[in-house]
């Protein structure tokens, strides 16, 4: 057997080519450089971003004055909707600027209820609800809307509510079993 020898070649670093080197310089690394390429087709634009923004609803002008009589009964019917034998106790009134009401509903068997808060005038109207010196509710309601609150009982109670209007205002409740 014979013996071969190794011929020993100069190591020398491979030639990097010009344009991987010229991607390298200009974007800096090649993780930023953008590859793109000229198929024909049309360039595919992106829709701009839609801004989604909460939905802002003209309030009715008539819901600035109060009414009184059979106008705050059809008003209160008309915030506070029939909920088919549900409800447990309602109320609605006018308060003066600066007048504040207490009131108490009827005894309510332990469960969950919405209390459907509702004012008309120029202003606001404060609701409190109340279940002995709890408080369930504090809610600053302006005029002209309606929120509704979730309670959740757990024996059988008596809620109180204290309405305060600081301008004149029609004020409308209603307390239902959900």
């Amino acid at each position: 057997m014979g013996w071969a020898r190794a011929l020993k070649a100069p190591m020398t670093r491979p030639a990097i080519p010009a344009v991987v080197l010229c991607g390298v310089l200009a974007c800096g690394t090649l993780a930023s450089c953008e590859y793109s390429y000229d198929d024909g087709s049309a360039p595919v634009s992106s829709a701009p971003s839609a801004v989604i923004t909460e939905p802002a609803l003209p309030r009715d002008p008539s819901l600035n004055r109060t009414v009184t009589g059979d106008a705050l009964k059809s008003w209160a019917q008309d915030v506070l909707p029939d909920v088919n034998g549900l409800s447990f106790y309602s109320s609605f009134s006018l308060l003066s600027a600066g007048e504040s009401r207490d009131e108490e509903t009827t005894q309510l068997p332990g469960g969950t209820y919405a209390v459907t808060l509702a004012c008309r005038g120029a202003r606001s109207a404060d609701f409190t609800v109340r279940n002995g010196s709890d408080v369930l509710v504090e809610v600053m309601l302006g005029c002209g809307t309606t929120q509704v609150k979730v309670l959740q009982l757990e024996k059988d109670a008596v809620l109180g509510l204290t309405i305060t209007a600081n301008s004149p205002a029609d004020y409308a409740y209603r307390v239902s079993r959900i």
